[in-house]
């Protein structure tokens, strides 16, 4: 069994929330930190707030944060939430099976009792369990061109956009800068 993609991008944005919950996360500071896509992660992000698990404000000093607490949210919650099928083997949809075997075949039970527990182990952490001692790259905040608290990966970035609009002298050979 294989968690999607966008299963992976949710944990990894609440995770992230929850290690950062003194501030305001963006989604461009969550794409850089994680290498994804910020569409992929508007989407993400989108899902939770509607689930109530994710604050987010739009705007100049706009984010994102956590709502509930890390400790009230169980991971199998999560993975429920956003994983579409469950089906492990053929029998487990009785509208599609065309299995000869199912009437005899024990196979079923046992992934079913496997998933169950795969459940029951999910269901035994929260997003506290998995968040705590976790070892992100410090992220410092520094002051962007426009005032504004912002990490200092994105900071850069705005700088560097506020020195390109900025006029430069043209320099002249043999004068010097």
């Amino acid at each position: 069994m294989r968690l999607s993609e966008y299963t992976d991008y949710t944990l990894r944005v609440l995770m992230y929330c929850a290690a950062h919950r003194e501030r305001l996360v963006t989604i461009g500071e969550l794409a850089e930190q994680h290498g994804l896509s910020k569409n992929h992660l508007m989407k993400v992000v989108n899902d939770l707030a509607r689930q109530g698990l994710l604050e987010t404000t739009r705007g100049r000093g706009g984010g994102l944060r956590l709502l509930a607490e890390p400790g009230s949210i169980r991971i199998g919650d999560v993975v429920r939430a956003t994983e579409t099928d469950f089906r492990l083997v053929e029998c487990f949809d009785a509208t599609t099976n065309a299995c000869t075997l199912t009437p005899s075949c024990r196979l079923k039970h046992l992934f079913d009792d496997a998933l169950k527990g795969y459940f029951k182990a999910l269901d035994g952490a929260t997003l506290a369990d998995m968040t705590h001692g976790l070892a992100l790259p410090k992220v410092a905040i520094s002051p962007s061109p426009s005032g504004r608290q912002l990490p200092a990966v994105v900071a850069a970035k705005e700088s560097t956009k506020a020195a390109a609009a900025t006029p430069r002298r043209p320099v002249r050979p043999g004068r010097g800068t």
